[in-house]
């Protein structure tokens, strides 16, 4: 039923619903702003969400008791208030978040979406992110929509009719984007060194930053590349341009781009609008390392926060303090290292806090969260040089990590190895 407000459309929200918010760029921000209000008359709301975009709104004081926020990922909006208590963190994998839904193991009443106007047909699409919200619009009872029409239309399991759909309000707003980010000598120096463990014929996994922007850059030499990854963003653009990306070496989704969700700018929203090329699917399957493995040569190129000298990788938190989430790191990660002739590769800059941190270190920070664990760890990457890990016994790694690890530091990482670890380095 089409209504004249968010406000109106948010009314059929009863006490003690938990809700799925639909992430990413396709954030319904316009329906949460109207969320702010109308939550303060109801009593504990939970909102279920991945990284939500424009919902500062949503961590208010005076919404304590009425809605909370419960997060499988944590972004800007949601790190203070999941650290002083404020929100819950839920770590998982971001493959198992629509298992949560489909085997009810956990709550769901209603769906918040945002998606572009009915075709012709009555389809509606859920544009730039499908990740879980499929899942969650299969196990709703009710279904909240805004309808954008500045929403790009993507193929895939991005389609729902516009029938199955309770209530919703028709508005046209920007989908948020995602610049590039800045880039530096550094990221430079890392794009340079992931770049050179790609080949000819690689199936690639990347996120979205400075390193995998920088990474992209200097692959203009390759040839037959293919993307199956959770999320891409504006560097695959001149390679698609330029007929470096064709997806012909891929087994799964030959010639198409498979993505769960995208991330950048109004470029990258035009290129994806209407185009077969790119297939949007249910991250319970684009994360799926079964699917994953099917591609030869698959590469996931991932990020940490810090690394030990096993190979531990933490990547969701500093210490204790949450920082983003475990998301797809493991799911491709191990995906890639069942693929015929995969490669996992965890990219880093040697340092933080300006120079004064070391990244790598020779044991995690207390309470710091192992995403990758070292029997998985293979390829890690700084500015300084490529570390293997595979195979590599504790010494073995301890020499190969500190030798990638800033110099000013590796005196003490091989000090603190044997300290810690009675390694001799």
């Amino acid at each position: 039923m089409r209504v004249d407000s968010a406000e109106q459309a948010l009314q059929i929200l009863s006490d003690n619903d938990s809700i799925w918010c639909h992430s990413m760029a396709a954030t319904p921000y316009y329906l949460l702003q109207a969320l702010a209000k109308v939550a303060l008359s109801k009593r504990n709301l939970t909102l279920l969400q991945l990284h939500t975009e424009n919902s500062d709104m949503l961590c208010a004081p005076e919404l304590e008791g009425h809605l909370r926020q419960r997060c499988f990922f944590v972004g800007r909006s949601t790190r203070n208030a999941v650290n002083c208590g404020r929100a819950d963190y839920v770590p998982i994998f971001l493959s198992e978040i629509p298992k949560l839904f489909r085997r009810h193991e956990q709550k769901l009443d209603v769906a918040l979406i945002q998606v572009s106007p009915p075709d012709n047909h009555g389809f509606c699409s859920l544009g730039v992110s499908v990740e879980a919200t499929r899942a969650a619009l299969q196990m709703a009872k009710k279904v909240i929509a805004w309808v954008n029409p500045m929403m790009p239309r993507t193929h895939g399991d991005s389609f729902i009719h516009i029938s199955q759909i309770d209530r919703y309000v028709e508005h046209a707003a920007a989908i948020p984007l995602h610049l590039p980010a800045a880039q530096d000598a550094i990221t430079d120096k890392i794009g340079s060194n992931v770049a050179s463990l790609i080949r000819d014929g690689d199936c690639l996994q990347m996120g979205i930053g400075a390193i995998p922007d920088a990474t992209l850059r200097y692959l203009t030499d390759r040839q037959q590349l293919g993307i199956h990854t959770e999320m891409f963003s504006d560097g695959v653009l001149p390679l698609i341009e330029s007929g470096v990306i064709t997806n012909q070496n891929k087994r799964k989704h030959r010639g198409k781009i498979v993505t769960t969700f995208a991330m950048g700018s109004q470029k990258l929203y035009d290129f994806i609008d209407d185009n077969p090329l790119v297939s949007f699917l249910d991250v319970e399957y684009t994360n799926d390392t079964a699917v994953i493995r099917q591609n030869p040569q698959v590469v996931a190129i991932n990020s940490a926060l810090q690394v030990d000298l096993s190979g531990q990788v933490c990547a969701d938190s500093l210490g204790t303090k949450v920082y983003s989430g475990v998301g797809g790191q493991m799911d491709f990660v191990r995906g890639a290292s069942l693929s015929e002739g995969g490669r996992a590769i965890i990219a880093l800059p040697a340092t933080a806090a300006g120079g004064t941190v070391s990244r790598i270190s020779s044991l995690l920070s207390p309470g710091a969260g192992v995403v990758t664990t070292r029997a998985h760890a293979h390829y890690i990457v700084t500015e300084y040089g490529i570390a293997n890990l595979r195979a590599k016994s504790l010494t073995e790694r301890a020499r190969g990590l500190i030798d990638i690890a800033a110099p000013e530091f590796r005196a003490s990482l091989a000090e603190q190895a044997w300290h810690d670890w009675g390694l001799k380095v």
